[in-house]
């Protein structure tokens, strides 16, 4: 398969690198010192159970010189949707596969005014990883799961194609007969996590162990729970619970990537996570009462800091 990875961080990175190492064609569409990394010495995975290394990669900044491909991964900050889906139109051929790994569940309805339906096909990528250094990709714990599939359910060939070329390269995936629940029980747990650990700037051990924060967390995602039950999406009435009981698994420094762009100042991805659960609750009536104060406790800090 022709695969390019829009966006070469570190969820298109790793990824990328591992359809590549599995013999798929792919092309890392990045900039600056990443870019020229990439270029001189290849890409680097670092990760607690599979690292490894590609001496030689494709890699370009201007997506129109890549063709046709078969598959985009689709990895860029949901700021960028915008500009990064206008520059990848001239490779979206005919039964070409956009699949979005973006954050929250408004990603793939910022796409579709530029691609339209067709090319879009909803995906989720579970795993926590980072640009360690230039051309080097630092995946934290053992946790990576790709899970896709057609918006209408169908189990497309393009679906088993790129299945095919994912476990050819190690990645855990799957095809999904519900995609839509998928990306929003994907997102239950995002927002309780950043919410959570941003609004207290702590990690999530000592959230999940206080009995306020805890009862918080919980709240935050069982807004989210009912947000997504209000547009109609099958989420199961204890599911925020469930994710409870999941986030008791996680080890006591995990934090959402939010979490690393608030430390940094950095701009964040808020609109889109705890204020997409306010902008998508006022739409069917859910009162969403945590996630406005988290959005407004936050929402100083959205553009990041001052240079």
């Amino acid at each position: 398969m022709r695969i390019a990875v829009m966006g070469s961080g570190g969820l298109g990175g790793f990824f990328g690198g591992r359809l590549a190492r599995g013999g798929a064609d792919v092309v890392f569409v990045a900039r600056g010192a990443h870019l020229a990394a990439l270029r001189a010495d290849g890409l680097t995975i670092e990760s607690p159970e599979d690292p490894f290394v590609l001496p030689t990669v494709q890699a370009t900044d201007d997506p129109a010189s890549i063709g046709a491909v078969d598959i985009v991964l689709f990895t860029v900050k949901l700021w960028d949707t915008e500009a990064a889906a206008r520059a990848i139109v001239p490779i979206v051929g005919p039964g070409t596969a956009v699949l979005s790994l973006q954050n929250g569940v408004q990603k793939d309805d910022m796409l579709r005014p530029i691609l339209g339906d067709a090319p879009l096909m909803g995906a989720i990528a579970q795993i926590a990883t980072t640009i360690a250094r230039p051309g080097v990709i630092a995946q934290t714990g053992t946790m990576q799961r790709l899970v896709f599939g057609e918006f209408d359910g169908s189990r497309s060939a393009r679906a088993e194609r790129f299945l095919a070329a994912c476990l050819a390269g190690g990645i855990k995936a799957e095809i999904a007969t519900d995609i839509r629940r998928e990306i929003w029980q994907k997102f239950v747990f995002l927002v309780g996590l950043s919410a959570s650990t941003c609004a207290t700037r702590s990690p999530i051990g000592p959230v999940r162990r206080n009995p306020h924060t805890r009862a918080l967390l919980l709240g935050l995602m069982e807004e989210v729970v009912a947000v997504g039950r209000g547009h109609g999406v099958a989420l199961a009435d204890d599911f925020a619970a469930d994710r409870l009981a999941f986030i008791d698994t996680l080890p006591d420094g995990m934090v959402a990537s939010m979490f690393h762009d608030l430390a940094a100042g950095r701009r964040l991805e808020l609109p889109w996570l705890s204020g997409g659960v306010v902008d998508l609750g006022a739409t069917v009536g859910v009162p969403t009462p945590l996630n406005r104060t988290v959005r407004d406790i936050l929402v100083l800090h959205a553009e990041g800091r001052p240079a």
